[in-house]
């Protein structure tokens, strides 16, 4: 059997600062309506321990990793942000600020929101604000275009604008607009968490369908990972989740498998959960019949895991066919530190 799932939680008034929790072993009596209840709400609060407070109504995080302007797009998106970028004097500041406190890795420039994807030459940002409302300084020689896909801006440390290649790989930072959103009891402001108290993690299935390494940036986005099955008990909850997604609220052509944590790691048969355990060390290793086949679709074979509505373990293609998914997050995963003293 593995080991338990760490769970810790609270209630908070919505006017209050602090919470009271528990911890340990998970028991129905010891646990309050977290669903019912939110812990507070966005007014005064931050919005996640990741996260900055700027003066641009709102919140920062810059991400250190390198990435190319699509990924970066969609991580924002599964954080709940978007991709920043400097619309007026107030975000420019606050987005230059942050990259000078953290030049040794911004020195190069971030990525912005600013992009031409659609059509070339048409820039806006993601909010939709056209390049001629957005107060752009070019860097010297900009913009020039040297080759295709040259559609989306880079901000310069000092506050200049330059044209880059949608493949190129930079830093980048997500914005996320203060709204009066409530934080749930799975810790979110994702009110489509629940919480299970039969286990103490909370659970979010997703219906629009991914690849499984999409779904797995998505799920990482959202403060959990893919949901990982550690025990009998736990596979029912899964169980009586997807059946509440009958087929036709799935948009995919395989609707009766939603990928979870874990895969044939290095393709040799060896089923481990993305935290590397074997399976049979996580808890629960109950395949459907005749599964794992490593059935194939062109030079594609089956090494990623799902689990069927019956409950049990599948094994679907990590690549080019997408499926639903299960994301599982710890309650306490996004709070902050002194948020957890009060655990």
């Amino acid at each position: 059997m593995g080991s338990r799932k760490a769970f810790s939680t609270g209630v908070v008034p919505i006017e209050g600062t602090f919470h009271l929790g528990v911890q340990g072993t998970v028991s129905a009596r010891h646990l309050p309506d977290l669903n019912a209840s939110p812990f507070f709400s966005t007014a005064g609060r931050q919005y996640r321990y990741d996260y900055s407070t700027a003066k641009v109504k709102g919140w920062l995080k810059l991400h250190y990793v390198p990435t190319t302007w699509h990924q970066a797009r969609m991580r924002c998106h599964a954080e709940g942000a978007v991709l920043a970028s400097p619309l007026n004097a107030s975000f420019l500041h606050a987005m230059t600020t942050m990259m000078s406190t953290n030049i040794s890795t911004t020195k190069c420039g971030v990525l912005s929101g600013i992009h031409a994807i659609f059509y070339e030459g048409v820039y806006s940002s993601l909010e939709g604000i056209p390049l001629s409302r957005i107060p752009v300084r070019w860097a010297p020689d900009e913009p020039h275009y040297n080759e295709d896909n040259e559609s989306c801006l880079l901000l310069l440390p000092n506050g200049d604008m330059a044209v880059i290649n949608t493949s190129d790989v930079y830093p980048y930072i997500c914005y996320k607009k203060k709204t009066k959103n409530v934080l749930t009891g799975c810790g979110t402001y994702d009110s489509n968490y629940h919480l299970e108290p039969r286990i103490g993690s909370c659970y979010k299935f997703h219906n629009t369908c991914l690849t499984w390494h999409k779904a797995y940036m998505t799920c990482a986005g959202e403060g959990g990972h893919l949901a990982i099955i550690n025990s009998a008990i736990e596979a029912e909850a899964l169980k009586e989740l997807y059946a509440k997604y009958p087929s036709n609220t799935i948009n995919c052509r395989y609707k009766d498998s939603a990928m979870i944590g874990f895969l044939d790691w290095t393709q040799d048969s060896v089923w481990l959960t993305i935290h590397g355990e074997t399976l049979q060390k996580a808890g629960y290793s109950s395949w459907s019949n005749g599964a794992p086949d490593n059935a194939t679709r062109g030079n594609l074979g089956q090494q990623c895991g799902a689990i069927l509505r019956t409950g049990l373990l599948n094994d679907v293609w990590c690549a080019a066919v997408p499926f639903a998914f299960i994301c599982e997050k710890s309650p306490d995963s996004l709070l902050f530190d002194n948020d957890l003293d009060y655990i």
